[in-house]
C-alpha cells in the first residue's frame, strides 16, 4: 500500500525533471538538472502534487464507508498510513512553491499574508501538520481517546478549507475542484446517513438516494461558483451538465461514483461479505462450544 501511495509523486518527480531537457546541457542528467530550474514543469508539478494530495485526503474519508460497504474491516489499518502520506504531499506542495518563488522565503510569507488562497492553505497545511504529529500511537495514549479522537475530527474542517484554497488557485476553470467537493459531499453525507440509520449498514437504495443527493448538490455547486465568483454566469455550466458536447461535468463523474459504490455494495452482499458473516458466526459458535 505505502508503495501505491508514492506511485504518483514518484511520476510526477519524474516527469518533472525530464519535461524539457536541455540539449545543451551536455548530458541526461545534466539536462534532468536544467529543465527542473524551468518555471513551468516546477509550476506543473506543484499543481500535481496539490491535486493528488487532495485526492489522498478524501481517500483517507473513504477508508471508513469503504470498510462496511465492501465488508473489509481490515482495511481500516491503513487509514493512519494514507493520512500521513496525504499530509507529505501537502509539504511537498508547499516546498514546490517555494522552489517556485526561486526559494525568497520573505516574499513567500509576505505572498500567504497577503493573498487569501495562500493564507487559507497554509492554515491548512498547519492544521494536517498537527494532526499527523499527533496520529502516534503514543499521542493516542498521551491525549486519551476521547480527546484524541475529537482533535482528529478538525480533519473536516482542514479538508473544506483545502478545497475552498483549490477552488482558489483553479481561478476559471473549476472542473477538478468541483469534482473533489462532490466527492467531499458524497462522504459527509454517507457519515450522516450512517448516524441517521442508527450506526446500522445503509441499506442499497440508501446509497442510490446518496448518489443523486450529492450529485445534485454538485451541480448546484458549480452554478453557483460560476455565478457569483465569475462573469461567465452559471446557466451555460448548468445547462452542459444536460450535453454531452463538452464532456462529462463533475455532477455525472460524482454520481457514478455513487452508483459504483451501490454495485460495490452489492457484491459484497451477495459473495464475499456474506461468507465473512458466516465465517465469523461459525467460529462464534465454536468458541461458545468450547
Amino acid at each position: 500500500m505505502f508503495l501505491l501511495l508514492l506511485l504518483p509523486g514518484t511520476w510526477i518527480a519524474l516527469a518533472w525533471a525530464f519535461a524539457t531537457p536541455d540539449p545543451a546541457a551536455g548530458s541526461l542528467l545534466a539536462g534532468a538538472v536544467a529543465s527542473a530550474t524551468d518555471a513551468m514543469p516546477v509550476t506543473k508539478a506543484l499543481h500535481e502534487i496539490g491535486l493528488w494530495a487532495v485526492r489522498l485526503l478524501l481517500l483517507t474519508l473513504a477508508v471508513t464507508p469503504l470498510r462496511r460497504i465492501a465488508a473489509w474491516p481490515g482495511f481500516v489499518q491503513y487509514r493512519r498510513m494514507i493520512g500521513v502520506t496525504a499530509f507529505a504531499y501537502v509539504g511537498i506542495h508547499f516546498c514546490l512553491y517555494i522552489v517556485q518563488q526561486n526559494f525568497r522565503i520573505g516574499f513567500v510569507a509576505s505572498e500567504i499574508v497577503q493573498r487569501i488562497y495562500l493564507t487559507i492553505g497554509f492554515i491548512a497545511l498547519l492544521g494536517l501538520a498537527m494532526l499527523a504529529l499527533t496520529s502516534t500511537d503514543g499521542m493516542l495514549r498521551r491525549l486519551g481517546g476521547r480527546r484524541w479522537q475529537l482533535l482528529h475530527y478538525l480533519v473536516y474542517p482542514l479538508i473544506v478549507l483545502g478545497l475552498w484554497h483549490f477552488f482558489l488557485q483553479s481561478k476559471i476553470n473549476v472542473t477538478e475542484p468541483v469534482l473533489m467537493s462532490g466527492l467531499f459531499i458524497w462522504l459527509m453525507l454517507y457519515r450522516l446517513a450512517y448516524r441517521w440509520n442508527g450506526a446500522r449498514t445503509l441499506a442499497w437504495w440508501h446509497l442510490v438516494a446518496l448518489a443523486g443527493v450529492a450529485a445534485a448538490l454538485t451541480m448546484v455547486g458549480e452554478w453557483a461558483w460560476y455565478e457569483t465568483m465569475t462573469t461567465l454566469g452559471g446557466e451555460r455550466l448548468l445547462a452542459a451538465n444536460f450535453t454531452l458536447a463538452s464532456g462529462m461535468r463533475p455532477t455525472w463523474w460524482v454520481l457514478l461514483a455513487g452508483l459504483a459504490i451501490v454495485l460495490l455494495q452489492l457484491a459484497a452482499d451477495r459473495w464475499w461479505g456474506r461468507a465473512r458473516v458466516r465465517n465469523q458466526r461459525r467460529s462464534a459458535d465454536r468458541a461458545s462450544i468450547a
